[in-house]
This record gives structure tokens, sequence and C-alpha cells, in this order.
């Protein structure tokens, strides 16, 4: 079966809600929401996580637009990405959090 433009719509979406289908990216996620830019190393002490795997997925969600970095010096930073798949995934978390 052939698939249709609203398939591949619906199979891209599934692949960006992923992005955050983790236990690990939902609490950095959380972490950023909080504080609105922060480092690696930040989140990695915050959250009580190597710096290994903040760092992995904090460039898994950065490379598929939904966080934006920014090198600041030898530290590289992160911030929610400006578009409205990332403000719909907080509004989404922020519904079910209550200190976003």
């Amino acid at each position: 079966m052939k698939k249709t433009k609203l398939d591949n719509q619906i199979e891209l979406l599934a692949k960006k809600l992923l992005l955050s289908a983790d236990y690990n990216r939902l609490r950095i996620l959380c972490t950023i929401f909080c504080f609105k830019k922060c480092c690696v190393s930040d989140i990695a002490e915050r959250l009580g996580i190597s710096v290994a795997i903040a760092s992995h997925h904090l460039k898994v969600m950065s490379k598929n637009d939904l966080l934006f970095s920014e090198r600041s010096g030898k530290k590289i930073c992160y911030s929610l990405a400006d578009n409205s798949f990332a403000k719909d995934i907080k509004k989404l978390i922020c519904k079910y959090k209550n200190h976003c």
C-alpha cells in the first residue's frame, strides 16, 4: 500500500514525539524549562547523571530541533528551540507538572 501525505505526517510526528518519550530526556527538558538555559555539566549535576549521558540526550534533542545549542567558552549550553513543536512539547509537559 502506498503511503499518503497523512501517513508521512503521522510518521514524522511519531518520530518527534519519541524524542521526549524517555525518562532522562523529560527530566532534562523540565530542567531547561525551569532555568531557561543550561550547560551540560549543570544539567548532569542537577539530575545526578553523568555528563556523557546528559550530553548524549541533549545532542539528540538538539539535532532534531527540540533544543538550541550554543557554545559559551568551553561549555555548551542548551535552551528550548524557537519552533512550534518545541513550544507544544513544553505545553504538554507543563500541563502535568506544576512549576513550569
